[in-house]
């Protein structure tokens, strides 16, 4: 199959194996004081070791090679341990590559009998981790502690899926009829999917991005956070096409005009998407806006407020 893969010059490589420990898959070996693609199936072509070449002899092309093969790449991983492990998840999941860390995971439990180590420690910390360019969100996102037994095997592990119930303080218990609150809802549609960036009401406007599930938990989301925005919806983890919407991010801020972006995710990790994927159209736009990241906690409190 055509795909990219790593390209080694001979002639530049002095065989310093510097890029070696960087490929995390095992596809590279220094043999005959020279760097050798020993496997296309262990290739990820994702180029991580390229930024440790001194001689800058490692360069992507895209060629004629076998598939990658995460079961294989996997096999070898868990053999050199825990933290080989996951410095390789983290790596797919810095490059977006959303199938193959699932495959990854899915091994890791599915052989979990032939780990050395606990496969759901490993689980839990790549789920967390939000990627090498996001170290600006993990200031703003708190990751929830989340003990390894607690996670659901079918969910890889995802501490937004944990089970749990809760008292809200200053529930009407009472039976009393409680006065209805007007909604700030000003334009329809709002799902990211169906909305229209041309649409005359996003002009100039003050955008709010909401993640699915803020406006159910929190109490104040109509009074005090939609209030003169116009609002857009998304899940970050169980959207599909999301290239769509960051498209759109981009129009609204080009096209739209839009003043300023408001995001409101909630505190599980897999909500920093939205966050992140806002941060990526600001950064593709010719306009340059300010963006507010709202966190919300599961018990309806508002847990960090910051301009990012």
């Amino acid at each position: 199959m055509l795909r990219e893969i790593i390209n080694i010059d001979e002639e530049k490589c002095d065989g310093c194996g510097l890029c070696v420990p960087e490929c995390h898959e095992g596809a590279l070996q220094i043999i005959d004081d020279k760097a050798v693609l020993i496997s296309d199936l262990m290739c990820d072509g994702l180029g991580a070791c390229i930024g440790y070449c001194p001689q800058g002899a490692l360069t992507i092309e895209k060629r004629e090679a076998q598939p990658y093969d995460e079961s294989e790449v996997m096999k070898e991983m868990i053999a050199k341990g825990k933290n080989v492990v996951i410095a390789h998840l983290k790596h797919l999941k810095d490059h977006g590559e959303h199938k193959f860390l699932k495959e990854g995971v899915n091994y890791l439990v599915q052989h979990k009998a032939d780990c050395e180590f606990d496969p759901m420690e490993v689980i839990q910390e790549v789920h967390s981790y939000l990627g090498k360019k996001q170290e600006d969100i993990a200031k703003v996102i708190p990751v929830p502690a989340v003990a390894a037994e607690e996670l659901n095997v079918a969910e890889c592990g995802c501490p937004g899926a944990r089970s749990m119930s809760f008292q809200q303080p200053g529930n009407n218990s009472s039976g009393q009829q409680v006065a209805d609150q007007s909604s700030a809802l000003t334009q329809w549609p709002v799902q990211m999917h169906l909305i229209n960036p041309a649409a005359g009401y996003f002009q100039g406007a003050d955008l709010l991005v909401s993640a699915d599930c803020v406006a159910f938990s929190l109490g104040n989301f109509h009074s005090k956070h939609l209030q003169n925005k116009k609002l857009v919806i998304a899940c970050p983890k169980l959207d599909s096409n999301q290239e769509a919407y960051l498209k759109k991010f981009v129009s609204l801020i080009d096209d739209a005009k839009v003043n300023t972006i408001t995001v409101m995710i909630m505190e599980v990790p897999c909500c920093g998407g939205l966050l992140q994927m806002v941060q990526q159209a600001v950064s593709q736009a010719s306009r340059k806006i300010p963006v507010k990241a709202v966190v919300v906690g599961i018990r309806g409190e508002v847990l960090q407020e910051d301009w990012v």
